[in-house]
């Protein structure tokens, strides 16, 4: 799902005003990781990510990936996923839905997934029991059913 014009200016204008209430330098190369991650319709590793940024040109370097993507979550634009004993994932956060995720262990591909009736049970559990839920996340393993799954035939 892409973003509008105005939403990425949304975006870009909250993740600058996150940096200046904190005195934090408001860098190109913060802005490019952030484009590059809103840029992005998948889920994302950050040497992926920074692999993207030096392809088209920007002079990023690892950390700064990697310290604008907890940037970026600080300030509720990005999520991490950590997905089993892969590296840690990361997609956009901003106007998106609550949703879960299915992960194939024999390919790794991600499928997502929003079932209302989850957010039921959890909206009861959490009045049973007098808590107040911030977010959830549901991760389920199992053998994605493609043909063209590459491991398919190793993990049988």
């Amino acid at each position: 799902m892409s973003l509008t014009t105005t939403q990425l200016d949304e975006v870009r204008d909250r993740f600058l005003a996150y940096l200046r209430e904190r005195g934090l330098r408001r860098t190109p190369e913060r802005v490019a990781v952030l484009n590059a991650l809103y840029a992005t319709p998948d889920h994302v590793d950050a040497d992926t990510l920074y692999a993207r940024l030096q392809q088209e040109g920007a002079q990023v370097s690892r950390a700064t990936v990697y310290n604008t993507l907890d940037l970026l979550i600080e300030c509720d634009l990005a999520a991490r996923h950590q997905f089993g004993r892969q590296q840690a994932r990361f997609e956009r956060a901003y106007a998106y839905w609550q949703h879960d995720h299915l992960i194939c262990v024999d390919c790794g591909e991600i499928l997502e997934f929003c079932d209302p009736r989850l957010q039921q049970i959890q909206e009861t559990v959490a009045e049973i029991y007098g808590f107040e839920v911030s977010r959830h996340a549901l991760t389920v393993y199992g053998h994605c059913r493609r043909e063209a799954c590459p491991n398919k035939a190793e993990a049988a």
